[in-house]
């Protein structure tokens, strides 16, 4: 069987596929890629399922050794890629010798890649996913050095493809936000500055949530807590410091802070792509 070993981890790789949904009742999220589009893209390159485990990285990129010879392809953010220290293509599939070092670099724009191999890396599933969970600890660990990960059997022949939509990393986020459920927990002052202000991303985020900073705090029309209920990928709440929080694929399923809105899933991307310091504002669509 193809396998590669990890000789550089990067600062956060995890295994990622298009993730577990339909287990929020166990209290698991869906988890899974942060750009599912930059992994669908990958994939595609490779003649993979849209949905094979990846690698995602986190600014830094990730060096693997293929024991093997393998083919694979980089997407997500743009950066460097090199085959034993030669320049190799981003976004176009890749031959690697066995024995040689796939390195791919520091994110130029941008922050997370994916890295794809022709048959996907096959660790074992957990609920359905290979995705590495990091709130509830589910999937594959972390990437360590040393790591091997085994390759799977191809699934179709490397095609590549004609043209490839790849939206540029933002130089400014703009999240559409759909007002609700909790919106009137806030004074409807606060609600309006929240469509004129602009935010920055903060560098406290993770792949659980987008936090911002900068902007003015949302203040409460209303005290108290409420019971934990149910949170949707895209929630956007707001903790006691009143800087909104906008929930990615590790988010929690349940919260007691209240949720002002909801940015739809296909503005996430985006979000995931953003580095910390991006200017950020929602557009208020409803209440």
């Amino acid at each position: 069987m193809t396998a590669a070993e990890v000789v550089r981890p990067g600062a956060l790789t995890t295994v990622q596929d298009l993730g577990r949904p339909g287990h929020a009742h166990l209290g698991v999220p869906r988890s899974g890629a942060l750009d599912p589009d930059a992994l669908r893209l990958a994939n595609r390159l490779l003649g993979n399922a849209a949905g094979a485990a990846a690698l995602e990285t986190t600014l830094d990129g990730v060096a693997l050794r293929a024991l093997r010879p393998l083919t694979a392809a980089v997407t997500g953010a743009p950066c460097p890629v090199r085959v034993d220290g030669r320049p190799a293509a981003w976004g176009a599939p890749v031959r690697v010798p066995g024995g040689a070092v796939l390195d791919v670099g520091a994110a130029v724009r941008g922050v997370r890649s994916y890295v794809a191999v022709r048959g996907g890396f096959d660790v074992p599933e957990v609920l359905g996913s290979r995705a590495t969970d990091l709130l509830s600890g589910l999937g594959p660990p972390v990437l360590s050095a040393g790591t091997v990960l085994p390759v799977g059997l191809p699934a179709g022949p490397v095609s590549g493809a004609d043209t490839l939509r790849v939206p540029a990393p933002p130089t400014e986020l703009v999240l559409p936000i759909r007002l609700g459920p909790r919106h009137d927990w806030f004074t409807p002052e606060s609600v309006a500055a929240l469509g004129r202000a602009t935010y920055r991303v903060s560098p406290a985020g993770n792949r659980i949530g987008l936090r911002t900073e900068g902007g003015p705090a949302l203040v409460r029309a209303r005290q108290g807590e409420l019971p934990s209920e149910g949170m949707v990928l895209g929630a956007v709440q707001v903790p006691p410091d009143g800087l909104p929080v906008v929930f990615l694929a590790d988010h929690p399923v349940t919260g007691g802070y209240p949720v002002l809105g909801v940015v739809p899933p296909m503005s996430l991307p985006a979000a995931a792509q953003s580095r910390p310091g991006t200017p950020i504002r929602f557009r208020v669509e409803g209440g």
